[in-house]
């Protein structure tokens, strides 16, 4: 009697089981990644209410073997709507990554059924290409839905020898027509560009810091994180501004949307001195002009 029983109910599960509606594989990861991404959220609570960016803001940064990652959660002043329409779409990642002041030129390619972004990188000054690294950026879309959305970009390569970097987003939307981001910027690191980021740091870098606290003196002053870490957390922060700057520039005509970028990103930047300044706001505008104009022309 108890093997029969036994028997049906493995029958019975298997028939709810049957009946039960398959989710597509694409609506279970947006599923899964907005409970992820709210569940963060509410985490982070205290973090995004308080903290030294005065905004909501949470950083964190971590370094393995040869490897290190900054992540940003913010929670962004536009509808989701807005930033879903904005960040999903690859064809506006060039615009915002031209804000980045290491970011000398990005142009998207279509290629094999893949949509690629070939970014030059450089110094902080006005460079030809020819002068510039360039770094070749494969863009994903992720899952999506009206409640989450993901995408990300991967470069095998980059300067010296670097390389695996990855930049990742993904975005809920908040009740009060707000949207919460988590942006993750990473990349892998061998012996020379260890080197050199020890000579840099060492010389005009020497007092380059990020934004993790690492201890306090006795009146409270506080002791920044250095080396690969704060290298990480700055650029995260750049880019995190860059995709803020962006969202702020949609509400312009078109024609001005460039010039309210520009002003946004440099403004923000220079709310943390400490960690970002590098160059007068009117170096960066010409510069930025000069390489977006760069940009718009033919591909070579």
């Amino acid at each position: 009697m108890r093997l029969r029983f036994t028997s049906f109910a493995v029958q019975l599960a298997a028939w709810i089981l049957l009946a039960l509606p398959v989710l597509p594989a694409a609506r279970a990861d947006a599923l899964a990644g907005a409970a992820g991404l709210e569940s963060q959220y509410q985490q982070l609570q205290g973090e995004l209410a308080g903290n030294q960016f005065k905004r909501p803001l949470y950083l964190k940064s971590s370094e393995g073997a040869g490897a290190v990652k900054g992540d940003i959660h913010a929670v962004l002043a536009y509808p989701f709507a807005q930033v879903r329409e904005a960040l999903a779409s690859p064809e506006n990642w060039c615009d915002i990554l031209i804000l980045h002041l290491n970011t000398k030129y990005c142009r998207l390619s279509s290629a094999q059924g893949k949509t690629g972004l070939r970014m030059h990188v450089g110094k902080k000054i006005e460079q030809d290409l020819s002068d510039t690294y360039r770094v070749d950026f494969t863009y994903r879309s992720g899952a999506a839905d009206g409640n989450y959305f993901s995408s990300s970009m991967q470069a095998d390569k980059g300067p010296l020898d670097t390389g695996d970097y990855r930049i990742q987003i993904e975005a809920i939307p908040l009740p009060d027509g707000r949207s919460f981001l988590h942006l993750s910027y990473s990349y892998s690191y061998g012996m020379a560009s260890k080197l050199a980021l020890r000579a840099y740091l060492m010389t005009v870098g020497r007092d380059k810091v990020g934004f993790t606290v690492t201890r306090r003196d006795a009146d409270g002053q506080p002791h920044y994180v250095d080396g690969t870490r704060a290298t990480v957390e700055r650029n995260t922060m750049r880019y995190y501004l860059a995709i803020d700057a962006y969202l702020a520039g949609l509400s312009a005509p078109p024609a001005q949307r460039l010039e309210k970028r520009l002003d946004a990103w440099f403004a923000a930047t220079e709310q943390y001195p400490r960690q970002l300044h590098e160059v007068d706001r009117e170096a960066y505008l010409s510069m930025k002009r000069n390489e977006y104009a760069r940009q718009q022309k033919p591909a070579d």
